[in-house]
């Protein structure tokens, strides 16, 4: 039997501890997934908030004005896109921080669930937010007769414009970052 140097025991045990620790830090990544089912908890939660709303609707609509009409409808909008925002995160946010998902043998899946990546992610968020930020300001707008308040108007277009420019920069940026990679 050889003996071992006495400096590569050392060197042994602190790589098992590397090991060791970089495995927890990557199976930490599993600690997100009750998150993500949260996200799909509150999605039904929205569908409910979602039913009364267009049930409200549907019960006031005849005898509604055409701009009462249009603000239902922008919140049926409005709701809609938060859930497609949230569908967005679950998916793509599980996709590429949890585990991958399996699509075949789904032929009823969309394309985009297993496509989008972590750039892709942040332009589709920054696009729903700037458009739920776009139908707030025109709901306000609509309803100017109703309860004009320049304070708030300026408050909600100053607010949009940041989303707005923030979205076309992010969008510049990634651009560019591709073209630098391409080269």
């Amino acid at each position: 039997m050889t003996e071992q140097p006495a400096s590569s025991m050392p060197d042994r045990v602190l790589k098992g501890i590397g090991r060791a620790l970089e495995g927890a830090l990557f199976n930490s990544r599993w600690l997100m997934a009750p998150f993500y089912f949260g996200l799909a908890v509150s999605l039904a939660v929205l569908f409910l908030k979602f039913a009364r709303m267009l049930w409200e609707f549907i019960l006031h609509a005849p005898g509604a004005k055409s701009t009462d009409t249009i603000l239902d409808v922008l919140s049926l909008i409005d709701l809609t896109l938060v859930g497609n925002l949230i569908l967005i995160v679950v998916f793509s946010g599980y996709e590429n921080f949890v585990s991958r998902i399996d699509a075949t043998g789904q032929p009823n899946w969309p394309v985009w669930i297993t496509k989008i990546d972590f750039a892709g992610l942040k332009q589709k968020l920054l696009a729903s937010i700037v458009a739920i930020s776009a139908i707030h300001v025109l709901e306000a707008f609509l309803n100017i007769d109703a309860a004009f308040d320049a304070t708030r108007m300026t408050w909600l277009v100053a607010v949009h414009l940041v989303f707005v420019i923030s979205a076309l920069l992010l969008a510049l940026s990634d651009r560019l970052a591709t073209e630098r990679n391409s080269e």
